[in-house]
């Protein structure tokens, strides 16, 4: 038998991360006894709605987050325990809220650093309702081969060889959550294991005491003795004492007490947990316990490091009153194994996993990321720029000096072309209608394409493709263009002329072919073609998005990258455009009447359906 939590426990655990690892360690526990899942439901606010994954062995389960435990109650009534892995801010509300739920029995709170005064208001309020409420600082309660509450019992390994997987007849009680660990390993090697091990918390002023525990013990028949390990502060084990020589009990009480080494330190020094200090003239000293134990009848050692043969010289003397029988020995290869992790077994070297993706750019397994092997932070202290990055994730290589001036000033004149232009316009829309940053920027990219900045990918393939198949024959490459493309990518403007050109392709081919060392035949070939074109009119010039092309192929970037530079660098400007309308407290766009052309039929009147 056990007691607190047994077969029919079914939990809800409130709070987050801390309480997902909690459910999937107490899952392993529900595997290896072939159990159902004992955490039914979470209870955190912030994630509402989602599901957490938690594997049973192989098996792998959904588990709802809700946003109120009245709610989680609603869906879930078979639920009779609550764990509160909440922060200590909130913790003493959400234990309330569980004590005062009907179907609710025991409450374990795992919490760290909850105020004494909460603690003592739990622990009344808990006596009031006639209810279990364990802890603060509680690692958990756990019933061997019933129930795990918690992450008591440790890793899987470590349930198998304290012999979790079956009942014996040794309950625990500790202050430590580490040493309930502990005390469990010594039960399995010197005894049959444990019925329940229960961790109070180490708090100056614990929810539930050894004697209510220990009466617990006391009323079921299947746990023959004791173990309480405590420590130094406080009067929970003096108490234990008082109950233990009150009357004759059933069970053995067995207890080490940590702390004898403070009868050389200074008064009133804390050792770890809240309540772990001395008190006035030696009040809740670890001898006075000790004394007081032994007196009651208790076996103490005189160290922790004697509890192994305390427990073994107990047990001893079960087996000879015939209050137990000697356990069969099981053969463990009969426990399941719980099933290794795709990354175990591949570490191992047993399975071969084909990859779902192939990354040949960049690396962030180790200390930081890595573009094409380079560290990121190196890169920034030898005075490499965002240029540089761009040519690495983008080309897989390093650009020179001259290369990284030229994709720099790509980037610097294609950042914007003011509010009106499609892309600028959809993100101040939707900065003006109170979207946020990303999805604003993100309604200004949909504008990209065939009309708007899609010309830099057309241009540099198509003038790519002149240079191989029409090197000396521009005539038969605009011949061609006509037949099977159309309109030359990257020629012509709607403003700009021979007349009126655009200074940002002045600028740009100036500086390509007077101040860098690059060859640049694809950028010659638009040029050539530029003055075939503007001999027929004079608007059907290189313009930005050709030219920035052309270049970019000379760079040998790939062709389908080059859409890429537009949008990287419009993406400044879009972000620009949205900060500006938040600058201003812009109003919500709506288009004037007279910036539209109804061109509808007149109001008429709607037939009768036939």
């Amino acid at each position: 038998m056990s007691i607190l939590a047994n077969k029919e426990t079914r939990a809800v655990i409130i709070g987050g991360v801390a309480g997902l690892n909690a459910a999937r360690r107490m899952a392993q526990f529900d595997f290896l006894i072939n159990r159902p899942l004992t955490v039914q439901a979470f209870v955190y606010p912030p994630e509402e709605g989602q599901q957490k994954e938690i594997y049973r062995g192989g098996e792998l389960n959904n588990v709802t987050v809700y946003s109120s435990l009245e709610q989680a109650l609603e869906e879930n009534p078979q639920i009779n325990t609550a764990l509160i892995y909440i922060g200590s801010s909130r913790a003493y509300q959400s234990a309330r809220e569980a004590l005062d739920a009907k179907g609710i029995k025991l409450v374990s709170m795992i919490t760290e650093g909850v105020p004494e005064k909460d603690a003592k208001r739990l622990r009344k309020y808990a006596l009031e309702t006639g209810k279990i409420f364990n802890g603060p600082s509680s690692i958990g309660i756990l019933s061997a081969g019933e129930c795990r509450l918690g992450v008591i019992g440790g890793e899987y390994k470590n349930l198998k060889l304290c012999n979790l997987y079956r009942s014996g007849s040794f309950g625990v009680i500790t202050k430590s959550g580490g040493l309930s660990n502990e005390a469990m390993w010594l039960c399995a090697q010197n005894g049959n294991g444990i019925t329940t091990a229960v961790a109070i918390g180490g708090d100056s002023y614990p929810g539930t005491d050894f004697v209510t525990y220990l009466q617990m013990f006391e009323n079921d028949p299947e746990t023959k003795a004791v173990v309480i390990v405590g420590e130094v502060g406080g009067t929970l084990e003096e108490e234990a004492a008082d109950w233990l020589g009150a009357e004759v009990r059933r069970i053995k009480v067995i207890a080490a007490i940590g702390g004898t080494c403070q009868e050389v330190l200074p008064q009133g020094m804390k050792f770890g947990h809240a309540g772990a200090k001395e008190g006035k003239k030696g009040l809740g000293s670890a001898r006075s316990k000790m004394n007081a134990l032994r007196d009651a009848g208790a076996v103490v050692p005189d160290t922790f490091g004697g509890l192994s043969k305390a427990i073994k010289q107990v047990y001893q003397e079960l087996l000879a009153s015939g209050a137990i029988k000697p356990e069969r020995e099981l053969d463990e290869k009969l426990l399941p194994a719980l099933p290794p992790s795709v990354q175990e077994v591949m570490k191992q070297g047993e399975v071969i996993v084909e990859p779902l993706i192939r990354t040949t750019i960049s690396d962030d397994r180790g200390e930081e990321p890595r573009y094409v092997g380079y560290a990121a932070s190196e890169l920034c202290e030898k005075g490499y720029g965002i240029e540089d990055v761009i040519g690495l994730l983008w080309n897989k290589k390093l650009p020179s000096r001259e290369e990284s001036e030229i994709i720099k000033r790509i980037i610097m004149i294609s950042a914007d072309h003011g509010p009106a232009v499609s892309g600028a316009f959809g993100s101040i829309i939707a900065a003006c209608a109170g979207i946020d940053l990303p999805q604003a920027v993100s309604a200004g990219m949909t504008m990209i394409g065939p009309r708007f900045g899609g010309a830099v990918t057309n241009a540099g393939k198509y003038f790519k493709y002149g240079v191989k198949e029409y090197p000396n024959d521009i005539s038969g490459f605009l011949s061609w263009m006509k037949q099977n493309v159309g309109p030359v990518p990257g020629i012509g403007h709607r403003v700009k002329s021979l007349k009126n050109p655009d200074k940002r392709v002045k600028y740009l081919v100036d500086y390509v072919k007077n101040q860098t060392t690059l060859h640049t035949p694809c950028l010659d070939y638009a040029l050539e073609v530029e003055k075939v074109t503007t001999a027929k009119k004079d608007n059907l010039i290189l313009n930005v998005d050709g030219t920035i092309g052309c270049i970019l192929v000379d760079l040998d970037f790939p062709e389908y990258s080059l859409n890429g530079f537009f949008v990287l660098a419009r993406t400044i400007g879009m972000i620009g455009h949205w900060i500006d309308q938040n600058n201003q407290n812009s109003r919500l766009i709506r288009l004037y009447d007279y910036l539209i052309n109804y061109a509808v039929k007149d109001e008429r009147v709607v037939p009768e359906k036939k």
